[in-house]
């Protein structure tokens, strides 16, 4: 009779996490993500001045960054935050930006002159485009003349070369002068022979 032999089966044991060795290497799956930091958004210098609360939708926030307090500071003193936050709500956003700039312009100007303001500023570039508007009319007055010079040399220029390439007059005396000189007696006949000649018409 034959007898069957039976091979054991190999078994596998698995090793928990504790028994792996330090230089296994671990699958990008297995690593966990690390929460990330909370986002500190510092409040706007408007609010930041005002101290209070900055909000999501801020509407100082954008022309008033943290970086420049100065900025809303003197535009706070002239104008005072409840106007301006006023001012920005009634423009469209694409015009809010010129007018941050505009009250913070003027907002110096009447700073620097309590009387007048940005006024003052504006007739002083008037003033100063009035004198340039001056000295540039007179520098074309200026061109104008030294052009009008300059054409009637030309023209003098052009005659004198005209003159000398023409030939020049001769010194002869005319004919009938020359006649009269040479036999006077001749002029005397001819003079005598007309006056004959116009007789029987007045007759």
């Amino acid at each position: 009779m034959f007898k069957m032999e039976y091979e054991p089966t190999p078994t596998f044991t698995t090793s928990s996490p504790a028994s792996l060795s330090p230089n296994s290497s671990i699958s990008p799956s297995s690593e966990t993500p690390l929460p990330s930091a909370p986002v500190v958004i510092s409040p706007c210098a408007a609010c930041k001045t005002l101290r209070r609360r900055c909000a999501d939708k801020c509407v100082l926030a954008p022309y008033f960054p943290p970086t420049e307090p100065a900025k809303f500071a003197i535009a706070h003193r002239v104008f005072g935050a409840s106007n301006i936050i006023k001012f920005l709500q009634e423009l469209p956003e694409s015009q809010r930006a010129d007018a941050v700039s505009s009250m913070v312009y003027e907002a110096n100007a009447r700073i620097r002159d309590p009387v007048y303001g940005c006024t003052g500023a504006i007739c002083q570039l008037q003033k100063q485009i009035n004198e340039l508007q001056a000295q540039l009319a007179k520098a074309q007055a200026e061109v104008t003349n030294m052009q009008l010079q300059q054409a009637n040399l030309a023209a003098m220029l052009c005659m004198e070369m005209a003159q000398s390439a023409s030939p020049p007059p001769s010194s002869e005396p005319p004919m009938d002068i020359l006649i009269s000189n040479s036999n006077p007696s001749l002029m005397e006949d001819n003079n005598n022979n007309f006056g004959s000649l116009w007789e029987p018409l007045w007759a």
